[in-house]
């Protein structure tokens, strides 16, 4: 290419600026509810509903601990006959006249969300790894037709199927267990799954399998010691993403469990204080909730965008 026609080319210096500032923009105003959530957990019950609304508070630990403990209210003459208290959070409940009454269930159903989501991941790649390997290496009976297939349960809205998966469920004895949620959202997952890592095994020329199996490699072998490995950052990219959706999911979460598998989504809007919801609280619990996610995009983030604008070893 000539010196003229890559000029032509060259982005002129004010439009890199407008992207920039378009992006700055872009991410403070979503960043904005995040801060605030934030905030919010740190609030004592009154500075979260007041209005206009606080931006400059006392911070308090008062949502942290109310989401934790379960609390019931006593009597003055009871608060009185009660040693003094031996932990700050013992100090801080009496100071509202309530005792800790013990722990709640958040623990509970954050665990549960890290074994389903985490589970359904694993699975939904796995499975997926092996679909697209098989999909981009052998010749099957109607390829498109399947690929097309696959990529439809997708694209169906989750209330469609809501009655007759609940009602399979209770008939299996699957409803409100680890095993059920796992099935299911692995299997809204794994289509996404297939689609997303075809494309990366496309690019894998197959010129490496054959050289390997040349060598005295079988096929297994040759997909494990070669295919797999350069498959690492559409497999990273992959897992963020349905890990993203089992971790949010709530319609069938709310649906199909009730207790025993119980995910955070659906138990943190459930969250009640006195005279209503606890907005510390419940904003404690979203904070806390955003971590696992969080931090998993945050160790993966070079391969995401590697998967994301590259894809694999192009040809």
């Amino acid at each position: 290419m000539s010196a003229g026609a890559q000029a032509a080319f060259r982005p002129k210096a004010w439009t890199g600026r407008l992207a920039a500032a378009t992006v700055i923009v872009y991410a403070l105003v979503t960043m904005v509810p995040i801060a605030w959530i934030f905030m919010t957990g740190f609030k004592t019950p009154q500075d979260s509903i007041s209005y206009p609304p606080k931006a400059v508070f006392e911070p308090s630990l008062e949502g942290y601990v109310n989401l934790f403990t379960t609390r019931t209210r006593q009597t003055p003459e009871y608060m009185r006959s009660l040693p003094p208290p031996e932990t700050w959070y013992d100090e801080l409940v009496r100071s509202r006249s309530m005792v800790i009454a013990g722990p709640s269930k958040f623990g509970e159903r954050f665990t549960n969300s890290l074994i389903i989501g985490f589970g359904s991941t694993f699975f939904s790649v796995f499975l997926g790894t092996l679909a697209a390997y098989a999909f981009s290496r052998f010749t099957v009976p109607l390829k498109d037709d399947l690929l097309f297939f696959i990529l439809s349960t997708r694209m169906m809205p989750p209330i469609a199927v809501a009655i007759p998966i609940f009602l399979m469920y209770r008939t299996l004895g699957l409803s409100d267990t680890h095993l059920g949620m796992i099935i299911l959202y692995t299997a809204v997952n794994v289509s996404l799954s297939v689609w997303l890592l075809k494309g990366f095994v496309d690019e894998i020329p197959r010129e490496y399998e054959e050289a390997a199996m040349i060598d005295g490699y079988s096929r297994f072998q040759a997909f494990y010691k070669v295919v797999l490995p350069q498959m690492t950052t559409g497999i990273a990219a992959t897992a963020i993403f349905c890990l993203i959706f089992a971790w949010n999911e709530y319609a069938f979460a709310l649906l199909l469990t009730s207790g025993t598998a119980q995910t955070a989504p659906p138990f943190i809007p459930t969250i009640i204080g006195e005279g209503g919801l606890d907005w510390p609280a419940v904003a404690s619990g979203t904070t806390i909730f955003l971590l696992p996610v969080l931090f998993f995009t945050i160790l993966l983030r070079k391969q995401l965008l590697r998967g994301i604008t590259f894809g694999a070893v192009r040809k």
